[in-house]
């Protein structure tokens, strides 16, 4: 049986994963220019003006491939997400999946912008359909999922969701953070 160590605790733990949704990954691309820019900028987690500039210059005026023109644009969304914009990172994802519609990162993505907006039972659902799809890092995938179902009262679910986060991550600060909240019993 699983329960929170106390209401203040849950509390403070819910305050740090409430808007922090983890972009799953920064997808790399194979193009050089300003899609290789963007990606370098979405891996920092630079979610400047100038770095989503790139991302978007690169989809105007670069020549690429359906593959490498989705993950620019999953790119630029998990810029979006740094800058909690929720609207314009869902936007970038939607238009990633029209392009590739088996982008595990993009509906892992798209999971933690509901998240962010706090529609957490769509986050929840958008990241089970991305870890169908084996997304590059499904640790992110598994930390928004807790965040989502912590947020619905499925404290269970949450539990085990940053356990296996932390299991595909080892040694990852947010898991085991938010793992202290929690106090396992027996029954």
């Amino acid at each position: 049986m699983m329960r929170r160590v106390s209401t203040a605790a849950a509390a403070a733990a819910l305050m740090l994963a409430a808007g922090h949704a983890s972009p799953a990954k920064a997808l790399d691309t194979v193009i050089g220019g300003m899609a290789s820019a963007c990606s370098k900028d979405a891996k920092a987690g630079n979610g400047t003006i100038e770095a989503i500039n790139n991302c978007t210059d690169a989809l105007v005026a670069e020549t690429m491939t359906s593959r490498d023109r989705a993950a620019t644009m999953v790119n630029r969304g998990t810029l979006y997400l740094t800058r909690s914009e929720w609207l314009l990172a869902i936007k970038d994802f939607d238009n990633a999946l029209l392009l590739q519609p088996h982008m595990g990162e993009a509906f892992v993505n798209r999971g933690a912008a509901l998240i962010g907006m706090q529609r957490y039972a769509e986050g929840e659902q958008q990241i089970d359909q991305g870890l169908t799809l084996n997304p590059e890092l499904p640790e992110r995938a598994y930390y928004n999922r807790a965040i989502a179902r912590w947020r619905q009262d499925d404290v269970r679910g949450a539990y085990f969701d940053f356990q296996k986060a932390l299991e595909l991550k080892p040694g990852w600060a947010e898991p085991t953070q938010q793992l202290a909240y929690f106090t396992v019993t027996r029954r």
